[in-house]
């Protein structure tokens, strides 16, 4: 397994709109029509890393805690295909179904998006509020396969809520780690 960090962007980006195709759903969805009132939460994740298998269940517990207080939720995948099939939207749109995402599930076909984003590993989360501005990117906590720490979600949860309660966000905000994505 590689271990590749989060990239760590600066906070205040503002986040770059998009138009990507849903594999649950089969729309081509933008992320002006995804936007939460209070918050988006954009993940970068692919069906076969062992990373985001990982934290999948948790994925789908966040986003089903907070979805109704006005945070919008949206997975990407932006994984080279050819060389990585088991990330194909057919089989995005399987695991979706699988692991019960409350989200959209959009494929990056050019991987502009996550070049854009600078997204380096999966899962790459990105949280932003309600004006589109970067408030916390990082980790979901500190489990990892492997490292025998449960998956609790902590740095997410906490980021959000804070958020939701006009608190600062997590002053220490740590990477992700995952692997790397599949770049054509």
């Amino acid at each position: 397994m590689s271990r590749t960090p989060s990239n760590m962007i600066a906070l205040n980006t503002v986040a770059l709109d998009f138009k990507l195709m849903d594999t649950v759903s089969d729309k081509e969805l933008s992320l002006q029509s995804l936007k939460g009132n209070k918050a988006t939460v954009i993940f970068f994740i692919c069906n076969h890393c062992p990373f985001v298998i990982h934290v999948n269940d948790e994925l789908v517990k966040i986003a089903n805690d907070f979805q109704h207080k006005g945070i919008s939720f949206v997975a990407i995948s932006s994984n080279d295909v050819e060389n990585y099939p088991q990330d194909a939207p057919h089989l995005m749109k399987k695991v979706a179904a699988e692991c019960k995402y409350p989200f959209p599930y959009l494929y990056d076909e050019t991987q502009e998006v996550a070049s854009a984003y600078d997204a380096a590993c999966t899962p790459d989360i990105y949280v932003f509020d309600k004006d589109l501005k970067l408030v916390y990117r990082g980790q979901i906590d500190d489990s990892r396969p492997e490292n025998g720490i449960p998956v609790t979600g902590k740095d997410l949860r906490q980021a959000l809520q804070n958020l939701l309660e006009g608190k600062d966000i997590l002053k220490e905000q740590k990477p992700s780690i995952g692997c790397n994505i599949k770049w054509k």
